[in-house]
């Protein structure tokens, strides 16, 4: 853990096989601590699914982009409150109880959503839901960092984010499996309680950190950890550099005036402003890239491609999920070899790339898109008010013609209903209306039209579609993984609880800018534009991370400090903690 006699500078993945195969304790501690992982990655990658069928049982939910964002983004605004008490319970009741607390909160809160009668009521259960994924998604890779030998840290650390990309990737599944069945998003969002409820029961069975109970001077209940940890032969020396650690930052934390780890003390130490602002910057940039316009709204950004059907778009973003939780296996085998940083740098290269791709993109589907047809419109439409009332006003002025993109964008909310025999030939422009998407779908004899909502027909989609899971393939392994290992890494314990919860409040608050604003991005600036925004932003993350965020592949937690608070300290420098 800290200090001991191991050397971490080359793990890699086989010493965690060799380790747990011989102290199995560590691995069940970590898988279910790590359930919080899967219960934050659950919750992303449900509400994707079960929003598009929310849109079709409450009518104000599809009219109103501002309320699709409100659903998604209240469970973010929970977690930045959840997020914030947790760094405060996890210094002052422990690393345990935090979870256990979060598990409750986030089975109230699927319970709530799964037999909500209005949308106000599934907004109070994302509330809910958000407050313990914002306590578990700090205090899980703190609580598996603080009980794992350090030269398998990063590869530990990295199974909670594995469980978040295995949660999204079940969640998919589940969104496919319940979209036959009768209340289709209650079953989705109520599921989400079962995991909860596992990780209480594991939970009750598992000890505190040791760290945790060796500074609240439980000197024996962490030995006892301790000797379940780590084999016999190197179980007395963890120890002694376990009380060495501890005792070392209780006297700084004297020197600073007082007990507790207040933010005053904290920014009044070199080792934790530096610390601090690599760590918030990590979790700023995870979100900043736009990974959650990807995982929040995935089947709603396929249908913009192109892709029509609830069911096709949640298939087709499925494939998206896999490769992220492939990306996640990628990260625990190359974390601790080559390293966070540069692992970081290289994700954040191929997400500018991707970006510029999904913009390009998106911007030929949009000046591609099929043109309206008065005579189609007219046929479908026979009486005024079924035709697009704005379309309708620039027919009778003579006006030039539609295309699908513009019909889309009408302000009184308009649908395209594309052509039997081909859908990239002219279709026609209606009032958007479940009577309009019965009459569109209901075909003649011609054959069944497809109805557009979203995303006009193209030939480009399959290229979103690969861009997109470029993008995913580019992310998970860097971004995805490695900005919550270096917030496990990189504070004193003494300010580890409230500067994880500060990075976390900063993640989760990038996180709500960036859910709250996307959809009414994509109306204002187009979804080409949108993503071309979110390549600017990515572009200049990389600058700032290369400049402020600094190595700690291999490096016990005291030599982390020890690098921080050096005077020759350049985050780009790799440390050595014997010069």
């Amino acid at each position: 853990m800290e200090g001991g006699i191991h050397k971490a500078e080359s793990t890699e993945f086989r010493d965690l096989l060799y380790l747990t195969s011989k102290q199995p304790f560590i691995l069940r501690l970590a898988f279910s601590a790590g359930i919080g992982g899967l219960l934050f990655g659950y919750d992303t990658g449900v509400i994707s699914g079960a929003l598009l069928y929310i849109r079709d049982d409450f009518s104000e939910v599809e009219k109103s982009t501002v309320l699709q964002e409100t659903i998604v983004s209240m469970a973010v605004a929970g977690a930045i409150v959840g997020a914030g008490a947790g760094g405060w319970m996890n210094d002052r009741f422990g690393r345990r109880p935090s979870i256990l607390i979060a598990d409750l909160l986030f089975l109230a809160g699927s319970m709530v959503m799964c037999f909500a009668p209005s949308p106000a009521v599934i907004i109070a259960g994302r509330v809910l839901v958000g407050l313990g994924v914002g306590m578990a998604s700090m205090t899980s890779p703190l609580y598996i960092s603080e009980a794992s030998p350090a030269r398998i840290r990063g590869a530990l650390v990295s199974t909670n984010g594995l469980l978040i990309t295995a949660g999204q990737f079940l969640s998919y599944l589940i969104n496919l499996a319940f979209t036959k069945v009768t209340g289709t998003w209650r079953w989705m969002l109520g599921v989400a309680g079962v995991p909860a409820l596992v990780q209480f029961v594991l939970m009750l069975a598992l000890p505190e950190s040791p760290r945790w109970l060796y500074r609240k001077d439980r000197k024996a209940e962490a030995e006892e950890v301790m000797r379940r940890i780590y084999p016999p032969e190197e179980v007395d020396a963890e120890i002694e550099a376990l009380r060495v650690s501890v005792e070392a930052d209780m006297a700084q934390e004297r020197s600073l005036g007082g007990a507790g780890g207040t933010l005053r003390k904290a920014l009044g130490s070199a080792v934790v402003r530096r610390g601090l602002t690599a760590g918030v910057l990590c979790q700023v940039a995870q979100q900043l890239v736009g990974i959650n316009t990807v995982m929040y709204y995935s089947p709603t950004i396929v249908q913009l491609a192109g892709f029509a059907s609830n069911s096709t778009a949640l298939a087709l973003s499925l494939v998206t999920s896999g490769l992220n939780a492939a990306g996640s296996v990628v990260s625990m085998f190359f974390v601790d070899k080559a390293g966070r940083r540069r692992l970081m740098l290289l994700s954040l290269a191929g997400i500018v790339a991707c970006l510029a791709m999904l913009s390009g993109v998106f911007f030929a589907v949009d000046t591609h898109s099929p043109d309206v047809s008065i005579a189609g419109t007219a046929a479908l439409s026979p009486g005024a008010n079924g035709t697009c009332p704005e379309y309708a006003l620039a027919a009778a002025a003579g006006g030039e013609e539609w295309t699908c993109t513009q019909c889309l964008r009408a302000p009184s909310g308009c649908g395209f209903c594309a052509d039997a025999a081909d859908k990239l030939l002219p279709g026609a422009c209606l009032a958007a209306s479940d009577a309009a998407r019965r009459a569109c779908r209901a075909g003649g004899a011609a054959g069944r039209r497809e109805w557009y909502a979203r995303g006009c027909p193209s030939s480009f989609g399959w290229l979103a579609l690969v861009a997109l899971g470029a993008y995913i393939v580019s992310y998970s392994p860097g971004m995805g993984s490695v900005p919550w290992l270096i917030n496990s890494e990189v504070y004193p314990l003494r300010f580890r609880g409230v500067c994880g919860g500060i990075a976390a409040v900063a993640n989760w608050g990038s996180n709500l800018l960036v859910t709250q604003t996307f959809l009414s991005m994509t109306q204002e600036l187009g979804t080409a534009g949108t993503f071309m925004l979110f390549c600017g932003v990515s572009a200049g993350l990389f600058i700032l991370l290369f400049l402020v965020v600094p190595e700690t592949k291999g490096l016990q937690f005291e030599e982390v400090e020890q690098m921080l608070g050096s005077k020759d300290y350049k985050p780009w420098k790799k440390f050595n903690p014997k010069a």
